[in-house]
């Protein structure tokens, strides 16, 4: 009997252990990289997880950070003919939040103001508190 008790009872842990592991729902998407395709690859995935029910939110750093600007205007990406940018846009739409990296603005010839509508800059300690999520995956492009 005790055999029986200790077989379910290890059963039911993996079983939850598989169950959390399936439904990790947060990610954190962090974009450093200045290449188009890379930056549109990134807004593309992190739509398609948005997509399926995972809350997403977005770190611009380095030169991934221009997307954040007003003024930046990308070339389209085929085959649907958008723009990081406007990737960037549906996925705000849809409830993710993204921020610039801290260092961005400091170290550049910008300013907040110069940052898209719900656009703002992250906070090193909830960035890090993100990181450390056990529910939250974090996507590096």
């Amino acid at each position: 009997m005790k055999k029986l008790f200790l077989t379910l009872g290890l059963c039911s842990a993996l079983m939850t252990t598989a169950t959390q592991a399936e439904n990790v729902d947060q990610a954190l998407v962090i974009v450093n990289s200045g290449s188009l395709q890379t930056q549109g690859m990134a807004m593309v995935l992190a739509n398609a997880m948005q997509a399926k029910g995972t809350q997403v939110d977005v770190l611009l750093c380095d030169q991934a950070g221009d997307l954040a600007l007003k003024s930046t205007r990308s070339s389209e990406l085929k085959p649907r003919n958008v723009t990081p940018e406007q990737l960037m846009g549906k996925l705000q739409q849809g409830g993710a939040q993204v921020s610039v990296c801290a260092l961005y603005l400091p170290n550049s010839q910008h300013t907040q103001n110069d940052l898209r509508a719900g656009i703002n800059v992250a906070k090193p300690p909830a960035i890090a508190d993100q990181m450390l999520d056990s529910n939250r995956r974090i996507y590096s492009f």
